[in-house]
């Protein structure tokens, strides 16, 4: 059943209480709040990028409290195993049985803090998780409760003890948002309080787990006109062609944009999609996904570049509507 408008409405009432709840841990941070919002309510997982100190994790744990769900932190490290993520098998010698020791994974909200600190056999235990909701050991499968996030937070700066994400883990990344440093207002606001410097410590859960999901399911709801679909496609295909790129726009990242336009759409407080939208979630939902091509990125082009491209060469449709 298409949205109607009075959902859309009730929807962008419930999504700016939560997002105005989490901005009390994160000032000045509100579109970048938002997103972080929206990519939850779609079914989509999250990384945040940017320098130490801008608030990644405190944005992280915002989003945790503001949800009475479960919640863990995984603090990757170089000597982490993959086991050490998804959970082990040990042999009871009273049962004489095999017992499943769950790891931290399995919880609604994981923060997977400096992910790439992490080596690629340790990140890869994320791989199936993150795209089936279920963890596969010695053979068992072991499905995790939804909703389903996972908000990993990495440093590109510092390089050393570092692993570079594979790509086929960060296709699995619906966006990537960076925070920034906060503006003069905000910054003063932060100072002021400097006593208290983590006030993500002090929010409470305004939302349930159950209400998470009905509200994604809403917003998904949202209708989307075929020539935006088409828009879609276009922006997609133009990625692919774009002669600075070995590898453009996957599939999964164009459905990841369709699910992610319907919510933010809805956000906004409309029961449809505009060219718009598709503009705004470009480069957040795209950009960390295309692999450059080397000689390109030596002349300094950037996958920003390439998705910003895309958007000035596709012209967007001018009479699509609900």
């Amino acid at each position: 059943m298409i949205l109607k408008q009075a959902e859309a409405a009730e929807f962008a009432t419930q999504f700016g209480q939560i997002a105005e709840h989490v901005d009390l841990a994160i000032l000045g941070k509100g579109h970048q709040v938002r997103l972080v919002l929206a990519a939850f309510l779609a079914g989509g997982h999250i990384l945040l990028e940017d320098a130490p100190g801008t608030g990644k994790t405190a944005l992280a744990r915002a989003l945790a409290a503001s949800v009475a769900a479960s919640h863990s932190r995984i603090q990757f490290t170089p000597d982490m195993l993959p086991t050490d993520i998804t959970g082990v098998t040990v042999y009871d010698q009273q049962t004489k049985e095999w017992d499943f020791h769950a790891g931290p994974v399995f919880a609604n909200i994981v923060l997977a803090d400096e992910i790439n600190r992490a080596s690629p056999k340790t990140q890869s235990a994320l791989l199936e998780v993150m795209e089936e909701h279920q963890v596969s050991v010695d053979g068992v499968i072991h499905p995790v409760e939804s909703p389903f996030l996972v908000i990993a937070t990495q440093n590109p700066v510092e390089q050393a003890g570092t692993y570079k994400l594979p790509e086929a883990q960060l296709d699995r990344f619906l966006i990537k948002v960076s925070l920034g440093y906060p503006d003069k207002e905000a910054t003063i606001k932060i100072l002021s309080g400097a006593s208290q410097p983590d006030l993500s410590k002090n929010l409470k859960a305004v939302v349930k787990a159950e209400e998470i999901i009905s509200l994604g399911q809403m917003g998904l709801r949202n209708y989307v006109d075929e020539q935006i679909i088409r828009y879609v496609q276009q922006l997609a295909e133009a990625t692919r062609l774009d002669e600075a790129v070995n590898l453009g726009v996957s599939t999964r990242a164009a459905i990841g944009m369709m699910r992610l336009a319907k919510v933010w759409a809805a956000s906004q407080g409309r029961h449809y999609v505009l060219p718009d939208d598709i503009k705004t979630l470009a480069v957040p939902v795209w950009a960390h996904r295309i692999i450059m091509d080397a000689d390109a990125l030596f002349e300094g082009a950037t996958a920003q570049s390439v998705v910003e491209r895309a958007l000035g060469e596709v012209p967007p449709p001018v009479d699509s509507q609900a």
